[in-house]
């Protein structure tokens, strides 16, 4: 450990030093984050702000980020660290409706749980490309998780249909679950095109009645 490790570790406060606090204490760094960049904007706030909010000096923050693009890389990281431990879960499951419809419905929880990075990404499109590996990079790190996903459930072989219908499927989940989670401030998704959002636990069952109604033959 180098001298600046050393000082950025003996700034963290005792309870951090447990990997479960380091955890929770990950997660506080990247709530107020995208609170302060919601309120003022991700180009405006600093690390410096980030770090008052939550009461703990900057060397503390840096023990976790070393900078802003290192707390959005962490949104796509967890995204991604998330996705890959239900497709985990699909493999070791037996091909069927059940499970097909379980990998829908756990698929729109990470949506739905995620809403509010996912809204941050996309309003900050043009910003975050130029200072990370921008959305082109993201989708393109989905496409391999997306094959994975149909495998698992219409197997390797499928004809174009049955893969056309199924990806249709994941892209409906995705695009419902944006435009009309009811937590989506009214000036984006649904609220700018006039229509009402929709509470979570209801636009889960219809997302997941649209999904399996996409993939049935």
């Amino acid at each position: 450990m180098d001298v600046a490790q050393a000082a950025a570790h003996a700034a963290v406060p005792a309870e951090h030093a447990h990997s479960g606090r380091r955890g929770d204490t990950r997660e506080r760094i990247q709530q107020v984050a995208l609170e302060l960049f919601a309120e003022q904007g991700y180009e405006r706030t600093s690390l410096r702000e980030i770090a008052e909010r939550l009461g703990v000096t900057k060397a503390a923050l840096y023990y976790h980020f070393k900078s802003k693009e290192d707390i959005v890389r962490s949104f796509t990281e967890d995204y991604f660290t998330k996705l890959d431990a239900m497709i985990a879960w699909g493999k070791e499951q037996p091909r069927s409706a059940q499970t097909t419809r379980e990998l829908f419905d756990r698929y729109i929880a990470l949506l739905l749980d995620g809403g509010e990075v996912f809204r941050f990404l996309q309003r900050n499109q043009a910003t975050l490309h130029a200072t990370e590996d921008g959305s082109k990079n993201r989708f393109a790190q989905f496409l391999p998780r997306l094959n994975a996903l149909l495998e698992i459930i219409i197997g390797p072989d499928a004809p174009p249909r049955a893969r056309v219908r199924t990806a249709a499927a994941f892209f409906a989940i995705s695009t419902s679950c944006h435009f009309f989670s009811k937590e989506a401030p009214d000036d984006h998704a649904a609220g700018a095109m006039g229509m009402p959002a929709v509470n979570r636990e209801e636009l889960r069952a219809i997302v997941l009645e649209l999904a399996t109604d996409l993939t049935k033959d």
